[in-house]
């Protein structure tokens, strides 16, 4: 969809609303658990990650033991998860370069160093960690839901983080999860539109939706 005209920054006032207290579906309890499972949840489910955390942190509870460990002693933990060989070699790397939990960072500039980590997990980790946002979220969810709702004009991730930024005050950067939290309950790839709180402003609603529908109604 192209980019409308809308006024974003009041336009999205309800959205921000319905989703701030909403916690992300990765199931993390701190900051190493949050920096675990986003390296983890790449190209894998938010549900495979919470079934396999339990155990993985049994056996690894922090970053002192993942640093002491071999990436394949990993393997019987993470073997569902797409990539998983690649993953733990990148999770032992960086434990045995931070050696502690305690020392691991949370500015963006910092995270983005490790490997497997990149600015959309980045920001899902100093969510996580209660950090007002120094970037937006940028997932699938968000790429399909800002693209529909005509805020964006582009499906690269790092593209639409920079327009969403630009176009949005900083007190609105959570806008991006909240638009993946849309994006999994009702603007899915077959959107329930009837029943979403943003069709009023949507260009996919009022520039493809409604059309269908007035074409499909008997002519009186």
């Amino acid at each position: 969809m192209k980019r409308s005209a809308t006024d974003w920054p009041a336009s999205l006032k309800p959205l921000l609303k319905k989703y701030k207290r909403s916690q992300h579906p990765l199931e993390a309890k701190n900051a190493y658990q949050w920096m675990v499972m986003v390296v983890l949840s790449a190209q894998s489910s938010d549900d495979l990650i919470n079934h396999l955390a339990p155990e993985f942190f049994k056996k690894f509870p922090d970053m002192r033991a993942l640093a002491k460990a071999d990436p394949k002693s990993l393997f019987p933990y993470i073997s569902k998860v797409r990539n998983f060989a690649h993953k733990a070699q990148w999770l032992v790397e960086t434990a045995k370069k931070l050696k502690d939990t305690n020392q691991i960072p949370l500015e963006m500039e910092a995270l983005v160093e490790f490997p497997g980590i990149g600015r959309k997990s980045a920001n899902v980790i100093r969510r996580g960690a209660g950090l007002p946002p120094d970037g937006i979220i940028v997932d699938l969810h968000t790429i399909r839901v800002a693209n529909r709702l005509g805020v964006v004009d582009t499906t690269n991730a790092e593209k639409i983080e920079k327009q969403l930024m630009e176009t949005l005050p900083k007190n609105e950067w959570d806008a991006g999860m909240a638009m993946s939290f849309l994006g999994r309950e009702i603007c899915r790839p077959e959107p329930e539109c009837p029943i979403c709180l943003m069709k009023r402003v949507c260009a996919y609603y009022n520039t493809v939706i409604k059309k269908k529908v007035n074409r499909s109604s008997p002519k009186r």
